[in-house]
């Protein structure tokens, strides 16, 4: 596949939305939206028995879900992802981890999305109070058991695709 043209049909301080014009590898056009995002880093943070977990609002999709702490850069940081990894643990739960192990690099919607996550282990946690930026302020965290995170997902409590993605390379043993 070629790119034949590219532009920017939308941008903002956090993405970048642009219209590209492609050639197939047959000849026939098409065109593709892609959304330019950042990377991020999410962690999973490892008690005995299970996770900690955030629940937050989350605006697109109008409602709350569980998740695994994550985040980016600000607009215009940027950093390497373990130090990424440790400040969102700290910021949104006040975890600070005496481990923290690469589990590996995904995408999160590669279909129209440059974005990409690393996945970290966290391990050897300490409890402290969180940090929470002003779009974190209706969250809440917990520790979660593994039974209780297997019923959370079963129920729909937990829908967000990267911690899914995230809880099965740990559970292969990534």
């Amino acid at each position: 596949m070629e790119q034949v043209s590219s532009r920017v049909v939308y941008q903002n301080p956090w993405m970048t939305v642009r219209e590209d014009e492609i050639r197939r590898p047959d000849g026939t056009p098409g065109i593709y939206g892609v959304v330019e995002k950042p990377d991020f880093a999410l962690v999973l943070p490892r008690w005995r028995d299970g996770f900690w977990m955030v629940e937050q609002f989350r605006y697109p999709v109008g409602r709350r879900a569980w998740e695994f702490p994550q985040g980016g850069w600000g607009a215009g940081a940027s950093g390497d992802q373990t130090d990424l990894a440790r400040q969102e643990l700290a910021e949104e739960t006040g975890l600070r981890a005496s481990s923290m192990i690469h589990l590996g690099h995904l995408y999160e919607a590669y279909g129209y999305c440059t974005q990409g996550f690393d996945v970290y282990l966290a391990g050897g946690l300490t409890e402290g109070e969180p940090d929470r930026e002003a779009t974190e302020q209706d969250m809440i965290h917990r520790a979660v058991t593994d039974d209780e995170i297997t019923t959370m997902i079963r129920s729909g409590a937990i829908v967000d695709a990267p911690s899914l993605a995230a809880l099965t390379l740990y559970r292969l043993g990534a």
